[in-house]
């Protein structure tokens, strides 16, 4: 797969609000742990590898499990993720692809338990900006950094 051009670059003025818009999610108050799996689960379902490998690492390096990255996708059947972070990846997903679930009243309810309503708009302003930034990368075709090598095998 070929990169088709750099937002960054070739728009910088247009992507300058993203990224103000990035800069005030991350300073939110959520917590870090919480803002990557939510980045990375959005990145997976909307199939972009250059977001998934940059949130997966960054989320390692803040010393997030490789077994709970591992499990993500599947977060439902696991009991390793807290009743917060479950209910942040429900409404997550209910609005990732938010035109097969037109965001259910059962998502939005779940996240009052764990949530209050100033923390309810940070979370869905943080799934508003990672969707943007998937379309932009997938829709570009960023490329993330090769950093695999294969390993040699023996005869």
């Amino acid at each position: 797969m070929t990169a088709r051009l750099n937002p960054h670059t070739v728009a910088p003025d247009t992507i300058r609000p993203l990224l103000d818009l990035e800069a005030s999610v991350a300073g939110s108050g959520l917590e870090f742990s919480l803002i990557e799996l939510v980045k990375t689960r959005a990145s997976q379902i909307n199939g972009c590898a250059y977001c998934i490998h940059m949130h997966t690492r960054d989320a390692r390096g803040a010393g997030e499990t490789e077994e709970r990255l591992y499990l993500l996708s599947a977060w439902r059947e696991s009991s390793l993720y807290t009743d917060r972070e479950r209910a942040a990846l429900a409404w997550t997903e209910a609005l990732t692809l938010v035109a097969q679930t037109g965001a259910p009243d059962a998502d939005y309810d779940g996240l009052k338990p764990h949530f209050s309503e100033d923390e309810i708009v940070k979370l869905t302003m943080l799934i508003g900006t990672i969707n943007v930034w998937n379309r932009l990368a997938v829709g570009f075709r960023s490329q993330h950094p090769k950093c695999w090598k294969p390993s040699v095998v023996a005869a």
